[in-house]
């Protein structure tokens, strides 16, 4: 059986666009633009999550080691941007194909308006039959507010735009049952159990340019299949291998969907980075949260209020040994919420329609 989509978020990561020097591989990304180019022209929309802007970068310039590894990348990320977005537009440009560029940093996706804006421009370029190609912004990026990788920033992009699947392109053929150079090391095409613990058995080794290692990918599959869409981590190293994928007849890992979510939840599941707000919850509060029944955080659950926040804001559950429970959307702020602590009859502080369970 062949795989149906009709929207689509291709995530290409450093290892697949780079050569082992460390520079752009010109005759691999001309592929892959071709290959998006004929979904496209099937009628499925694209959105393309494309690291390479700092190998692009080293391609044009050297940096001598007395600069730090941040003020390197930024230069590097600045230069290389321009390079790749170049190189993309060009190469879409033979196929009668318009992209636009679309940089992002975390805090895009922080608060609600921010948020539906950039969802908001992403579409009307599908609508216009625009080819988004989307990135972190490595020049502002503050480090510790950096997505993990861009496999994060796709899982993302992929729950805003409501897309049916993602398609994570790699190095390798997929998620092994150990290291893939291993003997009897097998490669796992379907991923359907929420449980798997893939740290037991996948290699934390991150890829030579990139951030991400397999372990992340996996996590950030995982989390997106829940929301609703199918996640492929494939070769992109391969020939024609999006269109095998779609076919389903390239070797690759799937993780199967759960129904799908609702938008807000969608915002809410990538969100823990974007809390402000802390509470913390008792056990009988837990109990009633993670239950199979639609259940609000009532403030009779509260034990303790730990930051300020404001209406509306997205906080984060913590159970009484400090472990994330849940994410949600404030009903009101962090002193109404001090004031009404332990008290019955009282209003929701988070409304099940906005929370969101880290199980």
């Amino acid at each position: 059986m062949s795989f149906n989509y009709k929207r689509i978020v291709v995530k290409i990561g450093s290892n697949v666009l780079t050569q082992s020097n460390g520079l752009p591989d010109q005759r691999r990304i001309s592929q892959l633009v071709t290959q998006i180019s004929a979904l496209k022209k099937q009628g499925i929309e694209v959105i393309l999550v494309s690291s390479g802007a700092v190998a692009a970068g080293r391609s044009l310039i050297t940096v001598s080691d007395k600069y730090d590894a941040i003020a390197t990348r930024q230069l590097l990320a600045s230069i290389g941007q321009v390079k790749l977005i170049n190189n993309y537009a060009q190469l879409f440009e033979q196929h009668d194909i318009l992209c636009s560029q679309v940089l992002v940093t975390t805090e895009d996706f922080k608060g609600r308006q921010h948020y539906l804006n950039m969802k908001n421009c992403l579409e009307i370029l599908l609508q216009h039959q625009v080819i988004p190609i989307v990135n972190e912004n490595d020049v502002v990026s503050v480090t510790e507010l950096m997505f993990t990788d861009n496999d994060e920033l796709a899982g993302l992009i992929a729950s805003m735009l409501n897309a049916q699947a993602l398609i994570i392109l790699t190095n390798v053929n997929g998620i092994y049952t150990s290291n893939p150079s291993d003997a009897g090391s097998e490669l796992i095409t379907e991923v359907t159990d929420n449980g798997v613990d893939f740290a037991s058995f996948v290699s934390s080794g991150k890829s030579q340019f990139g951030r991400g290692g397999m372990i992340t990918k996996s996590h950030m599959a995982q989390k997106t299949a829940k929301l609703g869409i199918a996640v492929h981590i494939a070769n992109g190293t391969k020939e024609n291998i999006l269109i095998d994928v779609l076919n389903n007849t390239a070797a690759h890992t799937r993780f199967i969907p759960d129904k799908t979510a609702s938008g807000k939840k969608k915002w809410l599941a990538h969100s823990e980075k974007s809390a402000t707000g802390v509470v913390q919850i008792n056990e009988g509060a837990k109990i009633a949260l993670t239950s199979n029944k639609a259940t609000s955080l009532l403030p009779v659950g509260l034990v303790d209020v730990l930051t300020d926040f404001k209406k509306g804001e997205i906080i984060k559950l913590i159970d009484e040994q400090k472990k994330v429970v849940a994410l949600g959307i404030a009903e009101y702020g962090a002193d109404k919420a001090k004031e009404s602590i332990g008290q019955k009859n009282q209003k929701p502080l988070v409304h099940y329609d906005y929370l969101y369970l880290l199980s």
